[in-house]
């Protein structure tokens, strides 16, 4: 039997452990990135007693390796009373990284505000919170999502750890088609083309969407009186 066969023989397999892939993908962002817009905010507000906590949660965070979480939640966590599927223990292990680590991103874009635009909003008599609302975050949010979607891609890789909990993820399935036939060398083979394939998709409309000539000339301030310059 020929590779070609092989695979697809394999791909509708495949397929459906892509589909959970993807749905453990979505669900844990939908979990992770508001927790990581919640502890950007903790991150820059300027009460101690918010933000050190925030601090102490975005370390834990991006120190713990992403599966000595998922194992703390699967097998520690029914230790105390709390026992869920494999999948929502993946999606709260990867939740909680997620939220680590684009708490960081969230800060850098809130960060990357001129420090004018702020002072304009006090001097308006704007609180804080709509300060962050009005001024804030719209800005922010168009900084971080290239590295966002980067992040996006690399969590969408990320998701493979939940084989280790029985997840019946991309890389599940390959390994359990892998288990039958023996053939390893071409089951993973695919399993790889089929997360490269997704990754490249994604990549190019990063690219499509946010060129870097766009993005490098809308950048760059131009002076009062002086003409917008125009591609050629």
């Amino acid at each position: 039997m020929s590779v070609w066969s092989e695979w697809q023989d394999y791909l509708p397999a495949y397929l459906d452990g892509l589909s959970v892939t993807l749905k453990l993908t979505g669900v844990s962002l939908l979990v992770g990135l508001p927790l990581g817009v919640a502890l950007s905010l903790a991150l820059t507000a300027p009460a101690k007693a918010i933000r050190w906590p925030a601090v102490l949660v975005v370390e834990v965070g991006r120190g713990a390796p992403a599966l000595v979480v998922l194992y703390f939640v699967y097998y520690g966590l029914p230790q105390l009373g709390l026992t869920w599927t494999s999948f929502v223990c993946a999606t709260i292990a990867l939740g909680f990284t997620t939220a680590a680590y684009t708490a960081d991103i969230f800060r850098a874009g809130v960060n990357s505000i001129p420090v004018g635009h702020r002072e304009a909003a006090q001097a308006l008599g704007l609180s804080h919170w709509k300060e962050l609302r009005l001024i804030v975050l719209p800005q922010a949010i168009r900084v971080v999502i290239p590295p966002l979607v980067g992040f996006c891609i690399l969590l969408y890789q990320g998701t493979s750890l939940a084989y280790a909990v029985s997840v019946p993820e991309l890389l599940s399935r390959a390994y359990s088609q892998a288990s039958i036939t023996y053939q390893f060398t071409t089951t993973l083979v695919l399993a790889g083309l089929v997360y490269a394939f997704v990754s490249l998709a994604a990549v190019a409309l990063l690219r499509a969407r946010w060129p870097r000539r766009s993005a490098a000339r809308t950048d760059v301030a131009v002076p009062a009186g002086e003409p917008v310059p125009t591609a050629r």
